[in-house]
């Protein structure tokens, strides 16, 4: 059972600061939510400590200040929170390159992942893809235009997450995120 500190305690505070002003594209819910139900998702995996503290921050790099918000995770948190979070980030520069060669890119690299940072990944593109869910059940397929690469993109690379997932240790969190796609295939 993982034991969580002041540490964690830190990261939530930390975490809460640096989105403060984010909130989620469709829903407009608060961005914290977000990041809590990732960190949620990831203990009840059996995830430790420092992995519960990168999924607060999985996306603090690429959405809040790239390099130097590494260098501050880093000292903050250590090296490997940093190392998680970097392999839950597609890119750290603005602008951010084109939308396939990031998710081309991040896919080639989640293969090769470590187990802490593809159980992070899993458990933000689980909660990323029933929010979706719920964001289609209440506004339709609208919600589609949202996405640079619409349905069919968004549901491709969630595909591929999906056989990545599988191929390197299926558990309950990859069971979800099959059954949750299923649904979004149905209603694009």
């Amino acid at each position: 059972m993982t034991k969580l500190t002041d540490k964690f305690e830190s990261a939530l505070v930390y975490a809460t600061r640096l989105h403060a002003r984010q909130t989620r594209k469709i829903s407009g819910v608060p961005y914290i939510a977000h990041l809590l139900s990732v960190a949620a998702l990831v203990l009840e995996a059996g995830g430790t400590e420092e992995e519960a503290i990168a999924a607060l921050l999985h996306d603090s790099i690429e959405d809040q200040g790239g390099k130097s918000t590494r260098e501050e995770v880093g000292r903050f948190f250590g090296e490997a929170v940093v190392a998680i979070v970097d392999g839950c980030t597609e890119c750290d520069t603005e602008p951010k390159p084109p939308w396939m060669e990031r998710k081309q890119r991040y896919l080639t690299n989640l293969r090769h992942a470590s187990p802490s940072i593809r159980r992070v990944s899993l458990a933000d593109k689980l909660h990323n893809a029933r929010s979706l869910l719920a964001d289609y059940q209440l506004r339709g397929s609208s919600i589609w235009s949202e996405f640079k690469a619409g349905s069919e993109g968004t549901l491709w690379f969630y595909r591929e997450l999906q056989q990545i997932y599988t191929e390197t240790g299926s558990d309950w969190m990859t069971e979800e995120f099959i059954r949750v796609v299923q649904e979004l295939e149905q209603k694009k």
